[in-house]
């Protein structure tokens, strides 16, 4: 399978969760006008798809490691697809929100099972490449997905944004199926039972290199979760913008990511991964730092909030994917279990920086600003401990 090829489905699979987390977006102000509840109790739904998305990791990682790669595929995807239907037609916002849950369950599936499928297939800066290739791929949905989701809204109903996800699953399931081989020979496959489990948990948690990339990772992640989570009302109530203007607001900041991750694996090859990490996490948090203290000082326009959004933005392009490799690299015998255990601790850091921040959230940048900060610091800080001495003395 060419390194093209790879890229190509490996990103279209994993499109699909963050499809159905950036087509929502525009239509949240409309969904929370149309069952009557607050700002807060819609950001929940997307509380729940992360928490439920970083806790079925646990089972498809594993499980992925017992019976291979594509089965998985399979049953995440369906539940995905049914549960989209019944996003479709709930008639009040605790429905919605348990089924924004399920959708998460299965969504998940794409997130664990293509790293693991990577980690198969290569290591090192050959991986980061494909990762970053990958992510190229995955980077049309934040981009096009938040302006689909606009153009949706400009004919129809919210409800209608969950009947092209539903589609979009059975098309992913149909991609899966024709162009996706097996990765995963017979003959390497683990037994999942408690005993093979703890033994294997309990080797990524004592592995420092593991839970430091894990972490760092997680923590960026979190900071863009949380703009997820409270964009749509920043940028619609503070503002002014309309969905498609917050499309293209959002797609500014997507390009800054997903441009900059093109770059990892040339300069982790030139510099060292190590190295890289810590530089541009230490490019995140000043970035993130500036944009808080203009935000605090009242000059948080809507261009600095999007221009200092993206540097920052530029920066987690360099860290995520050569994060992911690193954490996974020395753990090829249970790259599913790996996977799905770094995955699950890096949505549940996003989940509870959305809850946390919730209650503070004045429907202005300031307590989104001051939350991407602090995941900022906290990236750096652990950057600093737990990244390995390499990176200080080269």
């Amino acid at each position: 399978m060419s390194l093209f090829r790879a890229a190509l489905v490996l990103g279209l699979l994993s499109a699909v969760g963050p499809f159905a987390i950036d087509m929502f977006l525009p239509a949240m102000p409309a969904i929370a006008a149309d069952l009557a509840v607050s700002e807060t109790a819609t950001q929940a739904t997307i509380t729940a798809f992360f928490i439920s998305f970083g806790l079925a990791q646990l089972i498809y990682g594993p499980w992925s490691d017992q019976v291979g790669r594509k089965l998985p595929l399979y049953v995440g995807l369906t539940i995905f697809s049914l549960a989209s239907i019944g996003c479709a037609m709930a008639d009040n916002i605790v429905t919605l929100t348990a089924l924004r849950f399920v959708q998460g369950i299965g969504a998940s599936v794409v997130m664990v099972v293509p790293r693991a499928v990577i980690r198969d297939m290569l290591t090192g800066n050959a991986a980061t490449r494909l990762m970053a290739l990958v992510m190229l791929v995955i980077s049309v949905s934040p981009m096009l997905a938040p302006l689909a989701g606009s153009i949706v809204l400009a004919f129809a109903e919210w409800r209608v944004i969950f009947w092209v996800l539903a589609g979009g699953a059975v098309l992913s399931l149909a991609l899966t199926a024709a162009l996706q081989p097996e990765t995963l020979p017979v003959e390497k496959r683990v037994p999942i039972n408690l005993a093979s489990l703890w033994r294997g948990a309990g080797i990524l948690l004592r592995d420092r290199t593991f839970l430091g990339m894990t972490f760092i990772g997680g923590f960026g992640m979190a900071s863009f979760f949380v703009f997820i989570a409270s964009a749509p009302f920043v940028y619609s109530g503070q503002y002014g913008l309309t969905p498609t203007g917050f499309s293209i607001a959002f797609a500014v900041n997507a390009v800054g990511f997903f441009g900059a991750s093109q770059l990892a694996a040339r300069l982790g090859e030139q510099l060292g991964p190590e190295k890289v990490i810590r530089r541009a996490v230490m490019g995140f948090a000043a970035f993130t730092t500036l944009l808080l203290v203009l935000t605090l000082s009242g000059f948080a326009s809507l261009y600095v909030l999007i221009g200092c959004l993206f540097l920052g933005n530029a920066c987690l392009g360099l860290v995520i994917p050569t994060t992911m490799v690193l954490a996974l690299d020395p753990h090829g015998e249970i790259a599913g279990l790996a996977s799905s255990l770094g995955g699950t601790m890096q949505m549940l850091a996003g989940g509870a920086m959305i809850a946390l921040v919730g209650p503070f959230f004045d429907g202005t940048a300031l307590p989104m600003v001051v939350a991407i900060a602090i995941c900022a610091w906290v990236a750096f800080g652990l950057s600093r401990l737990l990244v390995s001495e390499q990176a200080a003395v080269a």
